[in-house]
Order: C-alpha cells, then sequence, then structure tokens
C-alpha cells in the first residue's frame, strides 16, 4: 500500500537508525537544505491544515482575580477543556522570552557540541537528555521536532551539568515554574473541594523535568506533524510558547487552535491528574501541527516524579469516591505509569487503559 505516494517498501528500520546517527536531528535536515520531508516523518495521511472550525476559545485565567472565582474557572476548564490559559502568574514577561531564547540558542549552538548532549537513554551519564523524538524506535511516525529534557527538581542539576547557552536562564525559570505550580495545585484542591494542601501533600509538586522542543521549519507541513495528538504523563504541565502557533486541542470533537497570547502560560491536566481525581478532571489529547514558518520554540514543565525510584502508590483520591462514583483505576507507580508510556510512544493510545477497573 502507499503512504502520500510513496511505497512503504522501504526499510524504515535502516532510516531511523541513519537519523539517529547523525545526531543532528530535524534541525540538521533543514540545515542541509531538504527541500521534501523524509519519508520516515510522514503521516498515514496528510494533515489539513486549513480546516475552517468554529471558534473556540481556551478559556484565559487571571491568577490575580478573586480567589472563589478563579478556583471555580479552574474546575470548570480541567473538568471541560483539561486545558487552561493564565495570566498575572508573576512570572516576568522578561524571564519568559530569556526562556525561550535559552532554548533556541541550545539548538542552533555550534554542532559538534551540541552532540555532545545527544542521548537516547534517561539513565545516561548527562543530566540533559538532547534527542529528536524520545519514542524514535517505537512511535508509528517521527516527528518534526527536536527536544532537550532535564530532570530539575526533586534533585536539582549542579550548574555545571547543565548546557551554557540556557544554564542560568533553565535554574531560574525552573525555580519561578516551581512556585507557579505549588499556587496551581492549592487551587485545583480547593476546585475538588480539598484542603488546599492536599495534592501537595501526595507529592504532585515535587518532580519537574522541563523539556525544550524546537520545531525547525517544514517545507511540506502537511505531510508529518510536529508532534502528534496525546495526552502527557504527569500530574500537569506548564507550558511557554513562542508567537508561531501550531498548537491544538482535542474539544468537543474537533481540534481547536490556541493562539499564543503574549506573556500567557498554558496548563493542562495530566494523566496523573486525571487518574487521582478519578476522571472528574481531563487529560485531554493535544498536538502540534508543522509549519513553513520557524522555528517555533516551547518550553514544557511536567510535574510528575515518574523518571524518580520511588515506591510510592496512586490511586484515586478517597474523598472523591462514593458508592455511586467507585474508583475506576487501579493503584500503580508512577514509575510504571512512565516505563508504559515509554515504550508505547505517541501513537495516539491513553496511557490510562492498562490501568483501568
Amino acid at each position: 500500500m502507499a503512504l502520500n505516494g510513496i511505497s512503504e517498501d522501504y526499510d524504515r528500520k535502516a532510516e531511523l537508525r541513519a537519523f539517529d546517527e547523525t545526531k543532528t536531528g530535524v534541525k540538521g535536515l533543514v540545515d542541509a537544505g531538504i527541500t521534501e520531508v523524509p519519508r520516515i516523518f510522514h503521516l498515514p495521511s496528510p494533515e489539513n491544515l486549513n480546516s475552517q472550525q468554529p471558534e473556540l476559545t481556551l478559556p484565559t485565567i487571571d491568577l490575580q482575580g478573586r480567589r472563589k472565582e478563579v478556583i471555580e474557572q479552574v474546575k470548570d476548564a480541567l473538568a471541560s477543556w483539561g486545558f487552561f490559559q493564565v495570566v498575572n502568574h508573576g512570572i516576568p514577561n522578561s524571564l519568559l522570552e530569556e526562556m525561550m531564547k535559552g532554548v533556541r540558542d541550545f539548538h542552533e549552538q555550534e554542532t559538534e557540541v551540541k552532540k555532545k548532549w545527544y542521548a537516547r537513554d534517561m539513565r545516561d551519564k548527562t543530566r540533559v537528555e538532547y534527542n529528536s523524538n524520545f519514542d524514535l524506535y517505537a512511535a508509528p511516525v517521527t516527528n518534526w521536532r527536536d527536544t532537550f529534557y532535564c530532570t530539575m527538581a526533586p534533585n536539582p542539576p549542579q550548574p555545571h551539568e547543565l548546557p551554557p547557552p540556557c544554564r542560568d536562564i533553565l535554574l531560574e525559570y525552573t525555580e519561578q515554574v516551581m512556585k507557579l505550580g505549588t499556587c496551581l495545585f492549592e487551587l485545583i484542591s480547593e476546585g475538588l473541594g480539598l484542603d488546599p494542601n492536599h495534592l501537595l501533600n501526595m507529592g504532585c509538586a515535587d518532580g519537574l523535568a522541563v523539556l525544550g522542543h524546537y520545531y525547525p521549519p517544514c517545507p511540506q507541513p502537511e505531510l508529518t506533524i510536529g508532534t502528534p495528538g496525546h495526552t502527557d504523563n504527569d500530574f500537569i504541565t506548564i507550558l511557554l510558547q513562542d508567537h508561531i502557533g501550531g498548537l491544538k486541542i482535542f474539544y468537543q470533537n474537533q481540534w481547536t487552535d490556541v493562539p499564543p497570547i503574549t506573556g500567557a502560560l498554558v496548563v493542562n491536566a495530566g494523566d496523573f491528574l486525571q487518574l487521582i481525581t478519578n476522571d472528574k478532571f481531563v487529560s485531554a489529547q493535544h498536538k502540534v501541527v508543522a509549519n513553513k514558518v520557524g522555528p517555533r520554540v516551547s518550553v514544557a514543565s511536567f510535574f510528575t516524579t515518574g523518571v524518580i525510584e520511588t515506591s510510592k502508590v496512586y490511586g484515586p483520591i478517597n474523598e472523591l469516591l462514593s458508592e455511586d462514583d467507585p474508583a475506576k483505576y487501579r493503584n500503580a507507580t508512577l514509575k510504571e505509569h512512565v516505563e508504559y508510556f515509554r515504550a508505547k510512544g505517541l501513537d495516539g493510545s491513553s496511557t490510562l487503559l492498562p490501568f483501568k477497573i
């Protein structure tokens, strides 16, 4: 069967290996002047980049509003969209701009220097893992995206363990994001009718992984995808995105654009939050389309302890359960969730399925 007019009769594994071994990612292909998207990146059917959908607007919440109203807005957004944007969140615009510049500078530094950070295994000796597609060999389609990944909490890296282009700003931005995360978990707890510290006491804000995504300009954006439809395997994600756009959320059975708002941050519930709230809050599918314009830069901060060795077990919160609303998920460690997620890759299926009762 043909895929986008190209015969499938090719050694995909060999082409993936060859791409991986360059250690230069998608940016390396663009720098080499390619005019056609290589077949490892091809979607089964082209992405419709011009679909006109009715305007649906993601809720924007002013964190300096009246607390009672803010809690209600957070609760409503997480129960329906699974997403919202925040403004007046306490992180200065200048810091956001500097963080995006740090990510851009990392990806655009001299190739031979950048290659030193290239790795495919979270257990590698460096604190930062840079590669293109963490699930390169598992996913059905290779994504038009390069990324660096760094675990920033609970054991923060020493400055010398971080790449020079983003070293100082990464430490500063992380400190601010941890404060914002604490504030959000308090609001989410109250939205569930729990004590403000409930989720914090469960350890939801103990771990933080920061991902610096770089989406190079694409010569044929309809043929590929920046990040395919997926949910996040964490408690919450705080996303900083630049002005390029491309983020879409699956809401009311359609893909909805999230146009960037200068100074705003996008917040979404992850699979772990859906699990512990017993489906009261939803971990929504989202994706990033490829673009002729670029690079697009984004910084995703994942609140999770999934890569940390811990025996802590999570299941639906008892206070949220009743005879009419019994537990829908079995108890499991976050590590179990993360290992399942990393093994299956971004294949569009829910990470929660194997944990359903």
